[in-house]
């Protein structure tokens, strides 16, 4: 399983032909009432989509690649972001043991912001993930990440063993210590009793 505390960009060049498999449902799926879907509870299992009527549409966790959170995106009609979602949450953890929350908008899902809620297991407890996919940017879809984990080290620590390589920025006030990972990663270091939660952020380019 996918680290989220690694860098987004150190996985991507190992993977340039991941996004192929996805127009392979993408031209043979989706029905018109998906779209009105509003939120996608995801499971190792499958998919369980709770409709406007209170019926349940469930769809299994899929092949080729292609996983249950990505299948959900495309049948509520989010074509634009489809490899981007497959791609990060993949990259990001999801598995077998993960779980997940896809928030569509109820309307024009193609064209707006699409976030996604996880849930992904690591040793001694999970990590949070909140990332946000985002069409009709530059790069085709652009996506950005927090992953949230709570560790019972100290902060100085965290940031040497968990987060060796990057820059010690200082502090951004008075608790929290900013470690620099270039511009499109941060991570941010924040006393929690006796441990320490990192909050790293990454702008998927």
């Amino acid at each position: 399983m996918s680290n989220p505390l690694r860098t987004f960009r150190l996985i991507w060049s190992q993977v340039p032909n991941a996004w192929a498999a996805v127009s392979e449902i993408i031209t043979g799926r989706g029905k018109s009432t998906a779209r009105t879907l509003l939120v996608a509870v995801l499971s190792s299992a499958g998919v369980v989509q709770a409709a406007p009527t209170g019926e349940q549409v469930v769809a299994d966790a899929g092949s080729n690649g292609v996983n249950a959170i990505t299948q959900a995106a495309v049948q509520q009609g989010a074509l634009t972001c489809a490899a981007r979602i497959n791609q990060v949450s993949n990259f990001l953890g999801f598995g077998p043991q993960a779980g997940a929350v896809l928030v569509m908008p109820s309307s024009q899902p193609d064209q707006r912001l699409i976030p996604l809620a996880m849930e992904v297991p690591m040793e001694g407890g999970s990590a949070y993930v909140s990332a946000t996919f985002a069409p009709n940017q530059a790069n085709g879809c652009g996506a950005a990440y927090d992953a949230v984990v709570y560790w019972p080290q100290k902060c100085e620590a965290v940031a040497t063993q968990q987060f060796t390589g990057l820059k010690r920025a200082g502090q951004m006030k008075t608790n929290i210590t900013l470690l620099d990972g270039g511009p499109a990663t941060k991570v941010f270091l924040m006393p929690a009793g006796s441990g320490c939660v990192s909050i790293k952020k990454e702008v998927v380019l």
